[in-house]
């Protein structure tokens, strides 16, 4: 039986657009790409004297158990060349399991949903492009168009550009 996934595809190193669009052709190996949003682009989180990153989210469907997905996402984050420098550093590319379904995890290599969904910009609007009413059960009937709302800070720099979408 197949999963509904979300994932967050984040970047700040070489040509995030191009790195995407390659990244988003790798999972096709192990899912199948449903929908997948507008690029942004947005201030650092974290660590402020670096590049604006790119972000952006991807639905997917998979048969994949989360864990054996997330090592499938991480070989994949190699092959696209990513180097951690440093926590919430420059990157090439970050892929993120953001949820899985209405799974709930807490494990030391995987928690999800992904902590942080319901307070940054730069993650939220990229979901709530694909699916505005989309909650967890976890989140207590908050929805991303109500956490959307509700939050305060802002991240984002400049309106959307669609990333170049091929059909998977």
């Amino acid at each position: 039986m197949s999963a509904e996934v979300y994932l967050g595809l984040g970047g700040n190193l070489g040509d995030p657009p191009a790195t995407f669009r390659k990244a988003l052709e790798l999972l096709t190996a192990f899912s199948k790409v449903l929908k997948v949003s507008k690029l942004y682009r947005s201030k650092p989180y974290g660590f402020s004297d670096q590049p604006d990153f790119y972000n952006a989210a991807a639905q997917i469907s998979t048969k994949l158990h989360p864990l054996d997905l997330l090592a499938c996402l991480q070989e994949a984050e190699q092959k696209l060349g990513k180097k951690v420098i440093r926590e919430n550093g420059p990157r090439v590319i970050d892929l993120d399991l953001l949820l899985y379904g209405d799974e709930t995890l807490n494990l030391t290599d995987l928690k999800l949903p992904h902590p942080g969904i319901l307070q940054r910009d730069f993650v939220l609007r990229p979901l709530h492009d694909l699916n505005p009413t989309l909650s967890h059960p976890s989140w207590q009937g908050k929805t991303l168009e109500t956490a959307l709302a509700d939050l305060g800070q802002s991240y984002l720099l400049e309106d959307s550009q669609a990333l170049e979408d091929p059909t998977y």
